[in-house]
């Protein structure tokens, strides 16, 4: 049987109505848990109204 252990981090979103995230800075926290064997599994944003973006919302699993 398979166990799974999650990891959720939240990346805030910068600029004047939200919604933008430091790329390479994103690249690079995805790529440094890759080589600790997490797998990103899902990404959304959360809303602050009007369709700004507060937050993207990062989910991974690794096998345990």
């Amino acid at each position: 049987m398979t166990h799974w252990e999650y990891k959720t981090i939240a990346l805030e979103a910068h600029g004047f109505l939200g919604g933008k995230l430091d790329r390479p800075k994103f690249e690079a926290l995805l790529n440094e848990l890759g080589r600790e064997g997490w797998e990103l599994v899902n990404a959304f944003d959360t809303n602050q109204g009007y369709g700004q973006t507060r937050d993207v919302i990062a989910v991974f699993k690794r096998q345990r």
